[in-house]
This record gives structure tokens, sequence and C-alpha cells, in this order.
């Protein structure tokens, strides 16, 4: 069986600035393009259909974020163990994880289609979402969930090529789903009349073709992360090692998700302006955290395949180089988004109560952004270095705990906006703090020599 990887794509040798840069930019550019095609449903539904249709596109975003976080756990785990066996040159035990890799997307697409679909409503009660806004978010989730095979397969397929160094043909994918995505969407809800289920639908349609494309180059590689058909089975042994990984790495990404879900539910209690206002800016917000994201999955794949091949010296180093280039680059765009705050959200919606809520949310947040990216790609770290756990607890603690407890105590007495908003930064500044002592007791800062 051939190697799975040129020397272009393998971490383990090479400059570590240059290969975690031309490894993380493709990321990055991908997930441009994805953020736009999200951006693109919803000022197209804000102007083009209402501000109750927005409200229901981006109010119902922490629900997707949460249901996916759950999915994407387990394919970081995943990708953290067939980085591990290729940084070994176990061409064998790759392979064997990359198809129980592929039947656990399509356990988790099943799980994801009927769960979505049959709990939407309920969780939308549970949520207070206004009723002039139910109907509308209800059914956009519908069709979401209904179509959720798509992006579990496509992010599958994408995390098995990242796990192995190619993060370019990921990009490709991305480039002409947002394309799709957002011709389907001007299709459907400017030329066919349709409402958010139009937005849904465009949404759907896009991530099945970019999983047909991914998938396609998969069956079609000749190495170890070639994907045969008749291979895709559950592996015991696997199964127990994705899991070590992604269960707490899924468990993380549902805390994030599940406090941001009970933020999202004080929000509510307000009107459907301030769910369009904040909703607008999260959406733009997401533009402003892609660099962490890119620098995140560097870090996780970079350090994994370290690890794997014993590449102490160059996990320290890479560690730096990430956590160093996040915060700076990260703060760079706080300062952005703070200065045209007014300007980013009257792209949405231009009723000025939604702009005004929009506006508080961007001045609040933006110039603590490096805390944020700091404690991602922090935990990014630690998932690489062999401990999954760490980030978990980090997050339940700081991240969800804190949140939920002084929105529920302190939330109830003094119900005012601005609570939402700045426990953010105050989480973010909690969770900073501990992952520096985690970094320099596992010898990324200081003298003591990294280890996995």
């Amino acid at each position: 069986m051939n190697d799975t990887k040129t020397p272009d794509t393998l971490l383990t040798e090479g400059p570590i600035s240059g290969k975690i840069i031309r490894y993380a930019l493709p990321i990055f550019i991908g997930y441009l393009f994805q953020q736009f095609y999200n951006t693109a449903d919803a000022i197209i539904v804000g102007n083009l259909i209402g501000s109750s249709a927005l409200a229901a596109v981006t109010g119902t975003g922490a629900i997707v974020f949460m249901a996916v976080g759950f999915f994407l756990g387990f394919s970081i785990g995943a990708g953290i163990v067939i980085a591990r066996r290729i940084g070994a040159q176990d061409h064998e035990r790759t392979a064997s994880a990359v198809h129980t890799t592929v039947a656990m997307g399509i356990a988790f697409s099943v799980l994801m289609t009927a769960a979505g679909v049959l709990l939407t409503p309920g969780v939308l009660r549970l949520m207070g979402t206004p009723d002039d806004v139910f109907p509308e978010a209800s059914l956009y989730l519908k069709i979401y969930f209904g179509g959720s095979t798509g992006f579990v397969m496509y992010n599958t397929f994408v995390g098995i090529l990242q796990a192995s160094g190619d993060s370019k043909h990921p990009l490709y994918y991305l480039i002409i789903c947002s394309l799709v995505n957002i011709v389907l969407d001007i299709v459907f809800i400017a030329v066919f009349r349709m409402g958010v289920d139009g937005a849904a639908l465009a949404t759907v349609l896009s991530q099945c073709a970019a999983a047909v494309m991914a998938g396609r180059r998969l069956v079609r590689r000749d190495d170890s992360i070639r994907i045969r058909l008749h291979s895709v089975r559950f592996d015991l042994q696997d199964m127990k090692e994705i899991t070590k990984f992604g269960l707490p790495t899924a468990g993380q990404n549902c805390v994030i998700d599940l406090s941001n879900v009970l933020i999202q539910s004080y929000i509510n209690s307000f009107s459907s302006a301030a769910m369009a206002g904040i909703g607008a800016y999260i959406k733009a917000e997401g533009f402003a955290f892609l660099p962490v994201t890119a620098f995140s999955m560097a870090m996780s794949t970079f350090i994994s395949q370290n690890i794997g091949a014993g590449e102490y010296g160059r996990v320290r180093k890479g560690a730096r180089f990430g956590l160093f280039w996040t915060i700076l680059v990260t703060e760079a765009i706080g300062v952005i988004v703070f200065i045209f705050a007014p300007y980013i959200v009257s792209a949405f919606n231009q009723d000025p109560q939604v702009i005004a809520y929009g506006v508080q949310k961007a001045r609040i947040s933006s110039f603590f952004f490096c805390l944020v990216g700091f404690s991602h790609v922090a935990s990014a770290v630690m998932r690489g270095l062999g401990r999954p756990m760490t980030p978990l607890l980090v997050m339940l603690i700081c991240w969800c705990a804190v949140r939920v407890a002084v929105l529920s105590t302190i939330g109830h007495v003094y119900h005012d906006i601005r609570l939402a908003l700045w426990i953010y930064p105050i989480t973010w500044s909690m969770s900073t703090v501990v992952y520096l002592i985690c970094l320099r007791r596992d010898g990324i800062f200081g003298r003591k020599r990294a280890s996995g």
C-alpha cells in the first residue's frame, strides 16, 4: 500500500511555521466561503422576507450548533486517531480507523435526522421562542435536520482528508458548496418566492453536493485513507480509541452550545428585535472566529501527527506558534469589528432597533476576541497532546456552569440584556487563565518537555 501522504502534506518534517500556515490557510479560506453562504442565508432572508424570518434563521443557530457539535466532536476524535497512526506510518491501522469513522458517520446521520425532526418543536418551546417566530423557526429546523446526512457525511470525509494533511481539496469543495448555496438561495427566495424553507433547502442541497465530492475523492485514492465500500464496518478497538478522544470533545462542544442555547433563551425573553439583532451579529462574528477554527484544526492535526512520530520538540514549538498568531490575528479583527459594527449589522436588516441590539453585542464582545481565540486553540493543543478531558472540564465549568449559574440567579433579579452579553467575555477570561496553567503543566510553556 502506498504511503498516505506526499512530503508536502506530511506535518512531521520541514519548517514548522510554514507547514502550519500552509495547512491552516486552505481551512481558513474554505470556512470563509462557508461563512459567506451562512451569512448569505441571513442577509437574503432578512432583506427579502423580513425581520421575523431573520429571527427564525439566526435564532435557531444555537440548536443547530449543539446538535452538529456533538457529532463534530467524534469527527475530531477520529481525526486525531487517524493522524497519530499516519504519523507512526501504521498504514493497516490507519485504513481500519478510516472505515470505522465512515461507519460511525452513517450511524450519526440516521440519529441526527430522526432526533432533529422529532425534537425540534419541543426544544423551541423550551427556549421560549416567540409565537411570531415559532412557525418559521420550526419549519427551518425540520428541513435542515431532515437533510443532515449531507452535513454529517461531508464532515466525516473532510475530517479524514485533513487528518492526512490534505486541507486543499476540502477548500475546493467548500467554495463550490458556497456558490451553489447562494445561487439556490436567490432562486428559491427571490424567484420562486419561498420563505425560510427555501433557505433551509438551499443549505441542505449544497451540503449534499459537497459530501458527494469529498466522498468521491476518498474512494478514488490509492493509499491507506482510501474508502473501500465493502470494508466499511465497526471495529471495536477503533471505536474505543475514537470514543476516547471524541466523546470528551463532543461533550465539550455540547457544553459550549448548551450554554449558548440557554443564553439564547434569555435573549428570547426580550423581543424578536433582540433575537434578530444579536443573531445577525453572531452570524457576522463567525467571520472573526475563522482564524481560530483554522488554527485549532491545524494544531490538532499537527500535534497528533508529531506525537505519533515522537517529535516532541516540534509539538512544543508548533503549539506556541499557533497560540501566538491566533491571539494577534483575532485581536486585530476585534478592533475592526468594534469600529464597523453599525455597518455590519445593518447589512442584515434596516430596523433601527435590530441594529441597536446587534451593535451593543459587538461593542461588548469584540475587544475580547483574543481570549476566546486562545481558549479554543489551547483546547485543540490539549486534545492533540492526548488530554481530551481537560478542555471538557474547563468548558464545563467556565463556559457552562458559570453562565448557567449567573443567568439563573442574577438574571432573574436583574433582567437586563447586558447581562447576557457580558457573560461571554467574563467566562472567556476565566478559561484563558485555566488553560495557561494547564499548558505550563504539560510543557508547552516553561522548561518541561511536551509529551503526549
